[in-house]
């Protein structure tokens, strides 16, 4: 399942212009709950196969028990009374053997279906990443970003909502893997709304406090980076080792939630409990249709890889850029593949047919790591090798109404607000 290294090749200059494609394809999986399922079935057929030796080993000692009862019975006919009590004594001390070898028997199957299921986990794990995921940023294609026209939109808000100084971390996701713990199988760093985990509804994120400032309670969350050379430390580290995300999680130092306008036309308020995602956790499998990861450095951000993770020079930053889907069709606050009910713009940056224009969440995450190659990584599915195309994030509108108006005001009008 890892990816051919022949295939990767720098990205298309469409996916590098911010929030400027046109409208994705439909999603062909979920990006986040599959990955159990495929990591399951390694497990379920391993702890099968041990469960179907157990029968046949079941089967072949009956067959000798039924031998045994009979060859008992002829001899009983021509013994006397006192030797057949005798007989069925030792049918019944071999009949309470047989039941204590039949339970030490599931006792050890049960036990092979264990061990197959830990082997079918480990199985799904590929390793990764490789020398040659990385590269210097002056190798990096440029990015292009669409000319705002007459109509746009200039202005630019702020969420002030920190760095997950509180350490929010967990593996779920409830906006693709709702009430699955672990369903995400890689961890997420939090910022925004202090509940948010794998059984987060409408009415518990509303009812929580946040990390941001005004008051917004929405939900921003990313996949960890890990400094790979030092031990995980963190509470999640025995199911992260399982699912194949080593190294000791990194914070960012900067994690900027700005909300940006559109190219051709004003914005309006996007709904309470709206849900965003951006990026495909397993596209190291699935492809780069829905890839939208922007890997580059502080200080040069005109350039950026998808499929590269970016090797800074001095003391330039690592540092990953996250821009969401912003053409909502109006009606809706997710959809099955959590993609057709907000789609990107077009090359032009211009809204297709049927939708509006809502603000655009651009997260900018700067890192201090390592620079030389596998020296980090971000989290991933056990089977995408943290191929750093898979890079990805998600969003949850938790705001007020009266601060998503403030948002829609300021960008509108031009103005640059936190």
């Amino acid at each position: 399942m890892r990816k051919k290294k022949g295939i990767a090749v720098a990205v298309p200059a469409a996916l590098l212009v911010a929030a400027s494609v046109a409208q994705p394809a439909a999603w062909a999986a979920p990006a986040e709950p599959l990955a159990a399922a495929a990591a399951g079935g390694p497990r379920n057929g391993q702890g099968n196969g041990d469960a179907g030796r157990g029968g046949q080993d079941g089967r072949q000692q009956n067959g000798q028990d039924q031998n045994s009862q009979n060859q008992n019975g002829q001899n009983q006919g021509g013994e006397n009374q006192g030797q057949d009590q005798g007989q069925d004594q030792n049918q019944n001390q071999n009949q309470n053997q047989d039941q204590n070898q039949g339970q030490n028997q599931d006792q050890d199957q049960d036990q092979n279906q264990g061990q197959g299921q830990n082997q079918g986990q480990q199985q799904g794990v590929v390793p990764g990443p490789d020398a040659d995921d990385f590269a210097p940023i002056a190798q990096a294609p440029r990015r292009n970003q669409p000319r705002i026209g007459r109509n746009g939109s200039r202005g630019t808000f702020v969420s002030r909502c920190g760095t997950n100084q509180n350490n929010h971390h967990n593996p779920d996701n409830f906006i693709v893997a709702p009430g699955v713990q672990n369903g995400a199988q890689h961890t997420h760093d939090y910022v925004g709304n202090l509940s948010t985990d794998g059984q987060s509804t409408d009415e518990s994120l509303a009812a929580a406090g946040t990390t941001c400032a005004r008051g917004d309670q929405s939900a921003y969350f990313w996949p960890v980076m890990r400094d790979r050379a030092q031990q995980d430390d963190s509470p999640t580290a025995a199911q992260s080792t399982a699912d194949g995300n080593l190294g000791k999680i990194v914070l960012p130092t900067q994690a900027r939630m700005e909300f940006r306008g559109n190219a051709r036309s004003k914005v309006v308020a996007m709904p309470r409990f709206l849900r965003i995602i951006t990026g495909d956790a397993k596209a190291g499998t699935n492809g780069t249709a829905n890839a939208r990861a922007l890997w580059t450095c502080s200080g040069q951000e005109n350039r950026a890889f998808t499929d590269k993770y970016p090797l800074c020079p001095g003391n330039s930053q690592v540092t990953r850029i996250l821009e969401f889907p912003s053409c909502w069709d109006g009606q809706n606050t997710d959809s099955a593949n959590h993609r057709t009910h907000v789609v990107f713009p077009d090359q032009n940056g211009a809204c297709p047919a049927g939708t509006r224009a809502i603000p655009q969440l651009r997260m900018t995450l700067r890192y201090n790591l390592p620079n030389r190659a596998e020296a980090f990584a971000v989290d991933s599915f056990p089977e995408q090798a943290h191929d750093p195309v898979t890079d990805h994030a998600d969003f949850a509108n938790v705001m007020p109404d009266s601060l998503m108006r403030t948002v829609v005001n300021c960008i509108n009008s031009g103005r640059n607000c936190t």
